[in-house]
C-alpha cells in the first residue's frame, strides 16, 4: 500500500490513536448489566490470527484489521494455572475467572480441597459463582455456548462436581451417585434458577434411549440417562405459571418473543452445536442470533444481568489441528462481541473478553503482507519443502513416515478440514500455558489491567456490579467486619 511507505501515514495514526487514549475519561460507574464473552482456547496467537483471517474474508491484507474486541481500552494478562497442574484446563480456569477461586484439574465449582472424579470430596468444599451472585442480587442470568450446556465453561456457573465429565447421571462410577453426588444436567435445573440457557446437549437431559428430535435414526444421539428422568419436561413444568420456551431448532428459536419471554432453554444438538463453518443456517442460529436473543430476554430486568456468552469450540477445533475452524469460530465470536456492545450501553454494561486457556498453535515463517493466514511460508525449510503459516506444537497432525515431513507444495492447505502439521504426536493437541489476554470496557474496566491471577476476574466483576454474599463489594472492599464471598 503506497501511503504505508508515508511516515506520514503511521504518524498520522498514532497521533490518532494517542488522542484518543488521552480522551479516555475512567468510567466509574455500578455496572447494572455484565456481558462476559469467553473464547475457550482463544490464545493470544488464535487472537492475532483470527484478526488476520477476519480482514481477509473482507478481501483486506489482514493485519491490520480492527477486530471488535480491539477496540477495548482496558487490556490486562491473566496467569491460567491452576493448584495442580501448571498447564490447566477448562474446568479449572472456569471455577478460577467465574468462583474467584483457583482449583484442580477437571474440578468444577469446587475448591483444589476436592479431588478429581473422587465424590466425596466435593462435600463442604463448594465455591459459588458470579452468575449466583448477580442471580441472588436480583438480576436476570444466563448462559449461550457453542458447546453442550454442561460442558466444563458453562457448568462452573451453576455446578459443583467433582469430575468435569459426569455430564449425566450415566457418566458418574456407582460410588459417586451411592455417596450423593449429581451429575451436572441434574444441576442445571436444581440448583440456581437460569432465566437463559443456549446450547447443545439434549442426550443428557433425557432418559436412556430416547430418540432425538432431529437425528431420531442415530443411536448415538439418543438419551443417556439412566435414572429415567425427562429434565427437559421437568423443566417444563418447573417453570409452570411463567413464559417459558423450550426449543430445539432455529424456527422454534425465531419464533420466541424476547419482550413476553421470562424463561428460554434452548438445545440445539444431541451434543456440542455444529461448527459455524458447517452449521446449517435452516436448523441452528449462529452465535451472533443466540447472543442477541439471550440479551433481549435477559435485559427486560430493571435490576440489569449477568450473561456468559461462550466460543466454546475454538478449543475443540485446536485440539484436533485445524487451524481453519478454531480461526473461523474465533472470527464469529468476535461478530458475537459487536452485536452484545451494539445491544447494550457503555456506561451502565461492563463487557469483558477473555480466554480461559491458550492452545499449542504456533504462527511461524515469514509470510509476506497479506498471504493468507492459512497458507505457507514463502521461504522453505532445509529439507527444500514448504510449511504452513500456522502449525502445532503437539496433536494429530505429527506426520514423519521415513524420517521425512510431507511434501506440502501441492497441498491446498485453507480447506476447512486440513490438519496443520504438529512436532510431537498426540491423539488430541494440548492446552498451552501462556499467559491469556483480558479485555474490558464500560463501568469498572480499568481494573481488568495488569499482570493478575485468573481467579482475580471473577472478584472484579463482582466489585464492579456490586455483587456478592452478603454484599461484600458494595464499597466495603477494605471493611474488616465484611465477611468475604465464600
Amino acid at each position: 500500500v503506497i501511503e504505508e511507505e508515508n511516515p506520514g501515514f503511521w504518524r498520522s495514526e498514532a497521533q490518532k490513536s494517542l488522542q484518543s487514549v488521552l480522551d479516555r475519561k475512567l468510567n466509574s460507574n455500578i455496572a447494572k448489566n455484565i456481558l462476559f464473552f469467553l473464547g475457550d482456547g482463544m490464545g493470544i496467537t488464535t487472537y492475532t490470527a483470527a484478526r488476520i483471517l477476519k480482514g481477509q474474508l473482507q478481501n483486506q491484507t489482514g493485519e491490520e484489521t480492527v477486530m471488535t474486541m480491539d477496540t477495548f481500552p482496558s487490556v490486562g494478562l491473566v496467569k491460567t494455572y491452576s493448584v495442580d497442574f501448571q498447564i490447566p484446563d477448562s474446568a479449572a480456569t472456569a471455577t478460577a475467572y467465574l468462583c474467584g477461586v483457583k482449583t484442580n484439574l477437571n474440578t468444577i465449582g469446587v475448591s483444589a480441597a476436592a479431588r478429581n472424579g473422587v465424590c466425596k470430596t466435593q462435600k463442604g468444599n463448594e465455591v459459588t459463582s458470579i452468575l449466583k451472585w448477580a442471580k441472588d442480587a436480583g438480576k436476570s442470568v444466563g448462559i449461550v455456548t457453542t458447546t453442550r450446556v454442561q460442558h466444563a465453561t458453562p457448568a462452573a456457573t451453576y455446578a459443583h462436581s467433582a469430575s468435569r465429565k459426569w455430564y449425566s447421571d450415566a457418566d458418574m462410577p456407582d460410588a459417586a451417585k451411592n455417596e450423593g453426588c449429581t451429575d451436572i444436567a441434574a444441576q442445571l435445573l436444581k440448583n440456581i434458577d437460569i432465566d437463559v440457557i443456549i446450547g447443545g446437549g439434549r442426550k443428557y437431559m433425557t432418559p436412556k434411549g430416547t430418540k432425538d428430535p432431529e437425528y431420531p435414526r442415530d443411536f448415538f444421539s439418543r438419551g443417556k440417562r439412566k435414572d429415567g428422568r425427562n429434565l427437559i419436561d421437568e423443566w417444563k413444568i418447573m417453570k409452570t405459571g411463567k413464559v417459558a420456551h423450550y426449543v430445539w431448532n432455529k424456527t422454534d428459536f425465531d419464533a420466541v418473543n424476547p419482550e413476553t419471554t421470562d424463561y428460554l432453554m434452548a438445545l440445539f444438538e444431541p451434543g456440542d452445536l455444529r461448527f459455524e463453518a458447517e452449521r446449517d443456517p435452516s436448523m441452528d442460529p449462529s452465535i451472533v442470533e443466540t447472543t442477541e436473543k439471550a440479551i433481549r430476554i435477559l435485559q427486560k430486568n430493571p435490576k440489569g444481568f449477568f450473561l456468559l456468552v461462550e466460543g466454546g469450540r475454538i478449543d475443540q477445533a485446536h485440539h484436533a489441528g485445524r487451524a481453519y475452524m478454531a480461526l473461523h469460530e474465533t472470527v464469529a465470536f468476535d461478530y458475537a462481541i459487536a452485536k452484545g456492545l451494539e445491544l447494550t450501553k457503555e456506561h451502565e454494561t461492563l463487557t469483558i473478553v477473555m480466554a480461559d486457556h491458550s492452545h499449542t498453535v504456533t504462527f511461524n515463517g515469514y509470510p509476506f503482507r497479506g498471504q493468507s493466514i492459512l497458507g505457507k511460508s514463502p521461504l522453505w525449510a532445509t529439507d527444500l519443502m514448504p510449511y504452513t503459516t500456522l502449525m502445532y506444537g503437539n496433536g494429530p497432525g505429527h506426520k514423519i513416515t521415513n524420517g521425512k515431513r510431507p511434501d506440502i507444495s501441492d497441498v491446498n492447505t485453507k480447506t476447512k478440514d486440513y490438519i496443520q502439521l504438529s512436532a510431537v504426536p498426540t491423539e488430541s493437541a494440548t492446552h498451552s500455558g501462556e499467559d491469556v489476554a483480558v479485555l474490558a470496557r464500560g463501568p469498572m474496566a480499568h481494573l481488568f489491567q495488569g499482570v493478575q491471577e485468573q481467579n482475580y476476574i471473577a472478584h472484579a466483576m463482582a466489585y464492579a456490579a456490586c455483587v456478592g454474599s452478603p454484599c461484600f463489594y458494595c464499597g466495603n472492599l477494605l471493611n474488616p467486619s465484611v465477611t468475604p464471598i465464600k
